[in-house]
């Protein structure tokens, strides 16, 4: 690449681009189930019939967590909410429905408001669904007996993906977009991106802006540019 083509693709990299935004599929036929997350999947699936009404999702970033959750939320009507802002105050409304989904739990600050969620939920049989990056056991959580209910719950992991999962995660995201996919670039970016599905989520958004950005077609020499392109 030249010297003026490079400054360029600068330039027109740094142009503002308006994101008009995506539609992110959450259904349960989108999910796509490979030996690295099937586990989890049986078990959202066999909901209400879990053992004690409770379980835990965990997987790294990207990984699907919020997906299933999404997926069980919608069968069972559950209230959503994230473990950073669950507090004593949510707790009647929570429990209003049959069902509560509580989002990267291990981000918790009110362990109190938890403790009583599980007891609440155990006495009125509202399933409870928690979701993390770690199992629930090994959260850093002070409370004694919260660190005990924590320490039962079944846990389910959504393990890094194959590259048979990364290829069917690349043509979904794309898909999501409205994007097309080549196998010849699936080839490319899945021999050079991250093993993960975060990194498959962000290499399809820096694709999108940098071919908005600069008015290309999605290729392999563009998706050379954006993935060694410094932060």
């Amino acid at each position: 690449m030249s010297e003026e083509s490079g400054q360029r693709r600068r330039e027109l990299s740094s142009q503002f681009v308006l994101d008009l935004g995506f539609r992110t599929a959450l259904n349960r036929d989108d999910f796509i189930v490979a030996p690295c997350n099937a586990g989890a999947v049986a078990a959202i699936d066999r909901w209400p019939d879990w053992r004690g009404g409770m379980m835990a999702l965990c997987g790294p970033p990207g990984s699907g967590k919020t997906h299933l959750a999404e997926v069980w939320r919608s069968a069972s009507g559950a209230r959503c909410i994230e473990g950073h802002a669950l507090k004593a105050d949510d707790l009647p409304g929570l429990m209003s429905v049959r069902a509560v989904v509580v989002e990267n739990g291990e981000n918790l600050r009110d362990e109190n408001a938890l403790f009583h969620l599980f007891n609440m939920a155990t006495e009125e049989k509202v399933c409870l669904l928690l979701t993390g990056q770690r199992a629930p056991a090994r959260w850093n959580v002070k409370l004694a007996d919260l660190a005990s209910r924590l320490s039962v719950i079944p846990v389910y992991t959504l393990a890094p993906p194959d590259d048979e999962t990364l290829r069917a995660v690349l043509e979904k995201l794309f898909r999501d977009r409205q994007l097309s996919l080549t196998a010849k670039l699936a080839d490319y970016l899945l021999m050079r991106m991250e093993r993960s599905f975060a990194a498959a989520r962000d290499v399809t958004a820096a694709l999108d802006r940098a071919s908005m950005a600069q008015k290309r077609k999605l290729t392999v020499a563009l998706a050379r540019e954006v993935l060694v392109a410094p932060e």
